[in-house]
């Protein structure tokens, strides 16, 4: 993964997927889809306005609890408690109403009328919007001395992409308009937020599944959000696909993959967030539940690639079908721990919950049809079978060898009647865990499903015994988890989406950055001497002064090691590459040049601060434990791009010129003028 580039605003892109987002208006945007009246749109407004009832009910809650704790007259006091009662009663109803919503599962999945078991997607985080107009251009006075006024439609562009990106389309542009704000605030980060200063805003966003506020003024806190909408934006189009056909089933497992990749990358990059959504317990739970809703889609691909009549084929698919119940089993687990069991919709966890017993019935199922409708192996096909056989269970089954078991069509018979039995059993286990939960009883294509695979088992039991079997079924074994598709949790690609800095303007971020200071501009006129200005050239963008001949012109004019040419002759040169600067110092004549430069504080070696800024502060607020202000943690990390952090390659010119002096007097990529 790369970062996102600086780079001229005149230079040019080269190689790989460019998405350039130019200025746009709000409701124009594309992946913007405020108006929409869908279902999914009307239950994400419904959500929003939820939210801010909680938040007036927990501001009434804290208010309340403040009196009591302050007031000791007995009368108020009483009073003050009736009142919170009533608080607590209405937050409780809130919450119950949000997690109706939360459990709307049906809204997000396709229209198709093929029977699959419905996903669980996630809601998108809501936030409040953000006013940045005035602290931004207060910000580009006091610490570029620029004019704030002068950049106003930059910042309107940044607050209308920020709006935009609070309703994504649920399609790809809805991704990329999600990637692009994510992309834009690494430079906002880079431009705005100093390590020692606040901006004096603050980001709010609110709990994707209680609806609880919570708000910090570090940027971190906005970058995670983003994040996990990008998550959950991809839960949704993975619950949309269409997976009666192998394309859905395809872009549906890419789906669910994405999105356990920006949660687990999130969880990894971004510590002690303020809200419970965020936390390390909540983001484990919902990368596993995303692996797990893969492998569910892999085994619905297996049992459309594979031969249904054929015995190994129909092993695989038990062995498919145990693995996804196995996952579900450890998401079940985890969904039931501490920190999380009062957090999550009940309907999530019931669902899980049935998911895992249904999949291993399927799992008792395939079984017994691969024992019981498969004819016995000829003696060329035996040794596969008895090898795959061999494989298949947990613990072996009772009774006779394994290739007697094959090869009598009886014992075949006897085994897969046990797990029959044990998966009608375990279908039964299924339907009443899912009536006991009011909201998965709404959901009729699930009691479909399960009705369907209870009846299936059931004819198919009925089918193979015999009046005359006087043997008791025996236990049947469980059946060993394996499958043919591992999932992958891929981790968000940032250069899908590449952006060019809205404030760059202002400089490259190299030098014009928040966390570098430098003394008020100077302008100098120079008038070419003998031996030229008597200074030494190098790098671009802008270009430094490497070097000062003690006496020459530019000693004697005040330039400095260190300096950085911001203008020549009133001309621009923030942005101007090497060739460029000479140029415009060449075409001097005898009336001379003047040349605005500027000093970094603290700049006393150039090699300090000739080098792009890598690492972006989150500003205050945030713990020191945050692993996304971690330098170490960068290098350690495999991964091209962190949570806020980018790399990026030197553009410095390789070609110098040398003009008047020796050549061992000039380094390497400087030049003297």
């Amino acid at each position: 993964m790369m970062p996102p580039e600086e780079e001229s605003p005149d230079g040019d892109r080269d190689g790989g997927l460019v998405l350039l987002h130019g200025p746009k208006s709000g409701s124009a945007r594309k992946g913007c889809d405020p108006f929409a009246q869908t279902q999914r749109s009307k239950l994400q407004h419904r959500r929003a306005r939820i939210n801010q009832q909680i938040n007036k009910e927990m501001r009434m809650r804290a208010g309340a609890e403040n009196l009591f704790r302050a007031t000791s007259n007995h009368k108020v006091k009483e009073t003050v408690a009736l009142e919170l009662s009533y608080v607590n009663s209405n937050l409780q109803l809130l919450k119950e109403e949000l997690e109706e919503l939360n459990s709307s599962m049906d809204v997000y999945q396709n229209d198709s009328e093929s029977i699959s078991v419905p996903m669980i997607p996630l809601g998108l985080k809501e936030t409040k919007e953000l006013d940045l107009l005035v602290p931004l251009k207060d910000f580009i006075s006091e610490h570029y001395g620029e004019e704030g006024v002068l950049f106003e439609k930059e910042i309107k562009e940044f607050m209308e992409l920020r709006q935009a990106m609070r309703t994504p389309s649920r399609n790809e542009a809805g991704l990329e308009l999600l990637m692009e704000y994510y992309n834009q605030l690494y430079f906002l980060d880079s431009r705005f937020f100093p390590p020692t200063k606040t901006l004096g805003v603050f980001f709010h966003w609110y709990d994707s599944l209680t609806g609880v506020p919570s708000h910090q003024r570090a940027l971190a806190f906005e970058k995670g959000s983003v994040l996990f909408n990008l998550g959950a934006l991809h839960t949704q189009i993975g619950a949309r696909q269409d997976r009666a056909s192998l394309p859905g089933l395809n872009q549906a497992i890419d789906a669910f993959q994405k999105a356990a990749g920006a949660f687990n990358y999130l969880k990894e990059n971004f510590s002690n967030a303020p809200s419970l959504d965020m936390s390390a317990a909540s983001l484990t739970m919902l990368v596993r539940l995303m692996v797990a809703q893969v492998q569910e889609c892999v085994f619905e691909k297996m049992t459309l690639l594979r031969a249904q009549n054929d015995f190994l084929a129909r092993l695989q698919l038990a062995q498919e079908a145990a693995r996804v119940e196995d996952v579900y089993s450890l998401v079940h687990q985890t969904m039931n721990q501490p920190h999380v069991k009062d957090y999550v919709p009940f309907s999530w966890t019931t669902m899980v919950q049935v998911k895992s017993e249904h999949f291993k019935a399927l799992s008792h199922y395939f079984a017994a049809i691969a024992l019981c409708d498969c004819p016995a192996p000829s003696d060329a096909e035996l040794l596969e079978q008895e090898k795959a056989f061999l494989q298949f269970h947990v613990t072996m089954p009772e009774g006779p060898s394994l290739r007697v078991l094959l090869q009598d069509p009886e014992e075949r018979r006897k085994l897969g009647k046990a797990h029959l039995k044990k998966a009608i059993m375990k279908h039964e286990e299924a339907m009443r865990i899912h009536g006991l939960c009011k909201i998965l009883r709404k959901m009729d294509i699930l009691q479909e499903v399960l009705s369907f695979a209870h009846k299936r088992s059931l004819s198919k039991y009925s089918e193979i015994d015999h009046e005359e079997d006087f043997f008791e079924t025996g236990e049947a074994p469980d059946i060993h988890p394996k499958t043919h598709q591992k999932p992958e949790i891929k981790s968000p690609n940032f250069s899908q989406v590449k952006v060019t800095d809205l404030f760059h303007r202002l400089g490259p971020l190299s030098v014009f950055s928040a966390k570098n200071k430098w003394y008020p501009a100077r302008r100098v006129h120079l008038m070419r001497g003998e031996n030229g200005f008597g200074f030494t050239l190098r790098g671009d963008s802008p270009v430094l002064i490497a070097g000062v001949i003690p006496g020459g012109c530019a000693a004697e004019a005040g330039l400095k090691e260190g300096d950085y040419i911001i203008s020549v002759n009133g001309k621009d040169c923030k942005w101007s590459k090497h060739a460029e600067v000479v140029q415009l110092l060449k075409s001097t004549g005898k009336e001379g040049v003047d040349i605005g430069v500027i000093t970094l504080q603290g700049s006393e070696c150039p090699k300090a601060v000739d080098r792009k800024a890598a690492v972006m502060s989150s500003g205050p607020g945030m713990p020191k434990s945050n692993k996304e202000n971690s330098r170490k943690s960068l290098m350690n990390s495999k991964s091209a791009s962190t949570l806020l952090v980018w790399s990026k390659k030197s553009k410095r010119s390789k070609k110098s010129t040398y003009s008047g002096v020796p050549f061992t007097a000039v380094g390497d990529n400087e030049a003297m003028y």
